[in-house]
């Protein structure tokens, strides 16, 4: 059986292609025979060091992958061979708020992930996906997609005729907007690319803010909104664009705060939280009840992901690269043979 790790040390320079024992599932686990992997961010922190220093070596990185039940162990019930099943990021939260435990029970670190041709997760930590995507696409719902509807459903309880701000094309902006626009509200995305912007608008997107050539995009998007201001920002950016996701939330409404993209922005002032009585939700992708919801949505709309590039098993080193240009749009995944 054949997997990534990375090694001795950090850096792509370190994911290595190695052999390892075919693993065997032990009570209460399951193994699936993986067949498509896609990346996160987090993966490429994780691999370079920026996300857990201390992380001990070696890991096989990656948190979301789809693959088939080839082989359960001893007191497994509700998951059979033969099912196609995604591994969820965290394997042991199903409901509610995540405990300490759950927390420890992430895929991709600190458990080793889905970059490789078997993996064994727990019984409870996989869940089938939507039978109209193929496993490429399948592979892009366990982190981008599950974080993209707790902060708008699970979290921000959204409405039709709301209105949403998204940053950038990636996977989780990407999610959000269909997300928004299966519940009837219209988004305002952000990006700095002419091509993206036209994209944006030929999938739905209401209108589209040039962020480089307009550094005050907070202010034009409440503008857009007739001074109310956005009822949710899903915000990837971090502490770098949090000013100005203050600036275009309205009175009242929600930030849910995601990623840490961007860089800059150490001179952040929290007051427009407290005098627009803002609330600031944090997002931990979330659980399997969530999944399980999303699935269902995504089945009776029909939602598709945003795939940018497929690559093979052994051009892992590559999907990465990629990832950390920052030149695609929705997800890069990997075929696993």
């Amino acid at each position: 059986m054949q997997a990534y790790e990375i090694r001795d040390a950090f850096g792509l320079d370190h994911l290595t292609r190695v052999e390892r024992p075919e693993p065997t599932p032990g009570p209460g686990q399951v193994r699936v025979r993986v067949r498509a992997v896609s990346l996160n961010y987090r993966d490429l922190m994780m691999v370079e060091g920026r996300y857990n220093p201390r992380q001990p070596l070696p890991l096989v990185p990656c948190s979301d992958g789809v693959g088939m039940v080839d082989a359960v162990g001893e007191g497994v019930r509700g998951v059979k061979v033969g099912e196609r099943v995604a591994g969820l990021f965290v394997q042991r939260w199903v409901a509610g708020s995540p405990s300490a435990e759950a927390q420890r029970s992430t895929l991709g670190g600190p458990l080793d992930g889905m970059l490789a041709q078997q993996v064994v997760l727990e019984a409870g930590g996989v869940v089938g996906v939507p039978e109209h995507l193929d496993d490429v696409e399948a592979s892009t719902l366990p982190c981008a997609a599950l974080t993209a509807w707790s902060a708008l459903v699970g979290e921000g309880r959204i409405a039709a005729g709301d209105t949403v701000l998204v940053q950038g094309t990636g996977g989780v902006s990407s999610f959000a907007l269909e997300i928004a626009r299966m519940h009837g509200a219209r988004v305002i995305a952000t990006t700095s690319s002419p091509a993206k912007a036209e994209d944006l608008l030929a999938r739905g997107a209401w209108r589209v803010i040039d962020y480089r050539q307009d550094p005050q995009w907070g202010k034009t998007a409440r503008s857009l909104t007739g001074g109310r201001g956005v009822d949710h920002v899903v915000e990837v950016g971090g502490v770098g664009t949090m000013a100005q996701s203050l600036r275009a939330v309205r009175p009242g409404g929600t930030v849910s705060l995601i990623g840490v993209l961007a860089a800059g922005g150490a001179d952040l002032s929290l007051t427009p939280v407290l005098m627009n009585q803002v609330r600031v939700q944090g997002i931990f992708v979330g659980h399997r009840e969530g999944f399980e919801a999303m699935g269902r949505a995504f089945s009776l709309h029909q939602t598709r992901p945003l795939v940018d590039r497929v690559l093979d098993f052994d051009e892992a080193r590559t999907a990465f690269e990629h990832l950390r240009s920052g030149a695609h749009q929705g997800k890069i995944c990997i075929r696993v043979s």
